[in-house]
């Protein structure tokens, strides 16, 4: 047994000083205030739950649209855990029908992998971003099916779609299935997609990106995103959303705790610097994954780095880190990923001062 007492702690949320954590079996098993009996080893550090990451496509050189397998989960897991981020959503975006039919087949979740996300294909072409038309359908009973083979299997599942591609009823069959719906890659309008939350979505995916904008008439998907009590997922590279507006937005919304981080990674973070997707070379380029078009393609970028940056911005640490942790865990039903106690000491954090990644606790 071992206390530990860092600078401060962040128990999921609240972000304590003046606490210590009792470490017994490679877990942690107490969070207490500090007292001298304790003898507890100070720790110049923020401790924290590792972050949970509702959007990866890829990681290590893996993609998951070309290795829809537990094996090429694990190997994208394996990719992010050294970079802060402990529990994702391995992400399949829009591709041939059999692509999901390979994840449904074989439901099973390496560690690391906490559930899929279902990004298309039943999305709007005018808002498609890098997905493939030829590949875009709407909702079907396949992947209804889909969904409901990974549900019996307990796999949590996040399907992103656009309300131009799916019927309110289709909607409301994915979340009585136990689906997490999420609204984006669409051209809606403001009252489509207040219509589609309420058949049943709770979520927005990547705010302002492929999405219809704001417009002081029109409000569009941006504007029912920012109103919304939804929980509403944003990529914070200083790339998808400039510096100045992304804190903007988090300020809109109708109060705190709504909005997420996530990182949208693709294959080259923790990998080579380019890879193929639908065929077609994807590059890093100053810091940007683009297409041959030069068009954005994911992100070259982590959840570590997205925090560092909320912090940076001037976001009260304590929200920042609501966003990487509490609130993707609490859209996704898995509170205890938010959880100090109970956890192994391998799945929690060390940041400084200023919330850049040290590294795990252990």
């Amino acid at each position: 047994m071992t206390w530990l007492a860092p600078a401060r702690v962040f128990d999921g949320e609240r972000l304590r000083s003046g606490f210590a954590l009792r470490l017994e079996g490679g877990a942690v098993a107490d969070l207490a205030p500090l007292d001298p009996r304790m003898g507890a080893a100070p720790l110049d550090a923020t401790v924290t739950p590792g972050f949970v990451d509702l959007q990866v496509n890829g990681g290590g050189g893996v993609l998951l649209n070309d290795d829809p397998t537990p094996a090429g989960m694990a190997a994208i897991a394996a990719a992010h855990r050294p970079l802060g981020t402990v529990a994702l959503l391995p992400t399949l975006i829009t591709d041939r029908p059999e692509a999901m039919d390979r994840l449904a087949a074989a439901p099973s979740l390496p560690e690391g992998a906490v559930g899929l996300h279902l990004e298309g294909p039943h999305v709007a072409p005018a808002r498609r971003g890098t997905h493939d038309p030829r590949f875009i359908r709407p909702l079907d009973e396949r992947t209804l099916a889909a969904v409901r083979r990974l549900r019996a299997a307990r796999v949590p599942v996040l399907v992103t779609l656009a309300p131009e591609a799916a019927s309110p009823e289709g909607i409301t069959a994915l979340a009585a299935a136990g689906a997490v719906v999420s609204l984006g890659h669409s051209d809606a309008t403001y009252e489509e997609a207040v219509a589609a939350l309420a058949a049943g979505a709770t979520a927005f995916t990547h705010l302002f990106n492929a999405m219809s904008p704001l417009g002081h008439r029109a409000p569009g998907m941006v504007g029912a995103a920012l109103a919304s009590r939804a929980a509403v997922g944003i990529i914070a590279d200083g790339i998808h959303v400039h510096p100045d507006i992304l804190p903007l937005a988090l300020r809109a919304r109708p109060a705190p705790g709504l909005s997420f981080l996530v990182s949208d990674a693709m294959p080259t973070v923790g990998g080579p610097p380019a890879f193929r997707l639908y065929g077609r070379e994807i590059r890093v380029e100053e810091g940007r994954l683009v297409n041959a078009e030069g068009g954005l393609a994911g992100a070259h970028t982590t959840m570590a780095e997205g925090v560092a940056r909320l912090a940076a911005l001037g976001l009260p640490h304590e929200e920042a880190l609501r966003m990487a942790i509490t609130v993707p865990a609490r859209l996704m039903r898995l509170p205890g990923l938010a959880a100090l106690v109970g956890r192994p000491s391998r799945d929690l954090l060390r940041l400084g001062p200023d919330l850049r990644l040290l590294g795990p606790l252990t």
